[in-house]
């Protein structure tokens, strides 16, 4: 039985690993920044009996990680396996977007991270095992006009994540990144968007739309990503990258094709009809 950390876990991906790693039988911290808004989870853990327990953790907050990391092992004596999953949505055009919100999306979704590992990489060191894994994104692996800072955080995260990995690698510690498509969660509503239609950039906006609309055709779902995140943990040849989702696939494969001009050519002024051929034409979207 393991010992897991789930941050992120009221809802979405969080909520699906944290149930997952409990119905395997393993012993789950599922941390929420208010405890009030689990009741997903709150429900899943009194209906099914499960090993899961609730705990106030904010990723943001220096104070909140060390005082939870801390109750974590005086509870249960150590850390297995970290799996950092809370994060923030949202975006718009480079310019569009006010400084100060890009600050609160890395101070989440990639200093989030930071302060989690930083907390309970001593004592995987010290015992020589333990997993971390970082849930990224497909946009880690490549980025589109009108969603350029959520790209960039999670760049910075999957970058991080491969000097950690070379960093541990001989203190028995593996580094995963997870890196879902679209993923039906609430992240998706909760997200703050930036798309003034007077914007210059707004047909970038827009384009977006129509390239999300084309993923959700074949989404994933929390659980999806659960198994991977679990495969990541315990699978006995380790990666450091595991897409999920036929889109990320897809998605991976057509960049790869396609030169860096290529590329950034997208950007040119086109017809929406146009636009979905291209789509389809480089990812095998169907619209």
């Amino acid at each position: 039985m393991s010992v897991v950390l789930v941050t992120g876990s009221s809802s979405g991906i969080g909520l699906a690993t944290a149930l997952h790693f409990g119905r395997l039988g393993d012993e789950v911290y599922a941390g929420v920044r208010n405890l009030s808004t689990a009741t997903e989870l709150a429900a899943a853990i009194e209906a099914e009996k499960l090993a899961i327990r609730p705990i106030t953790l904010d990723v943001d907050d220096p104070a909140s990680v060390t005082r939870t990391v801390g109750e974590v092992l005086a509870r249960s004596g150590r850390v297995d396996v970290l799996v950092n999953n809370a994060g923030i949505g949202g975006g718009g055009p480079i310019e569009d977007v006010p400084v100060d919100w890009v600050k609160s999306l890395f101070e989440t979704n990639y200093l989030g991270a930071i302060r989690m590992i930083q907390a309970i990489l001593p004592g995987m060191r010290a015992r020589r095992s333990g997993a971390i894994v970082n849930v990224s994104s497909i946009a880690g692996r490549l980025a589109i006009a009108g969603h350029g800072h959520y790209s960039a955080v999670k760049h910075a995260l999957e970058a991080v994540s491969e000097a950690l990995a070379q960093e541990v690698h001989a203190f028995g510690i593996r580094v995963a990144l997870v890196e879902p498509g679209v993923v039906v969660t609430p992240i998706f509503t909760k997200a703050k968007r930036f798309a003034d239609p007077g914007s210059p950039y707004a047909v970038h906006v827009h384009r977006l739309l129509l390239f999300y609309q084309m993923q959700m055709k074949t989404p994933s779902q929390p659980a999806d990503v659960a198994r991977v995140i679990h495969e990541a943990v315990t699978a006995k040849e380790p990666r450091l990258r595991y897409l999920v989702g036929d889109d990320a696939e897809r998605l991976v494969a057509g960049r790869q094709r396609l030169t860096d001009e290529e590329y950034v050519a997208t950007g040119r002024l086109m017809p929406d009809a146009e636009y979905l051929d291209l789509m389809r034409q480089r990812y095998g979207f169907q619209w």
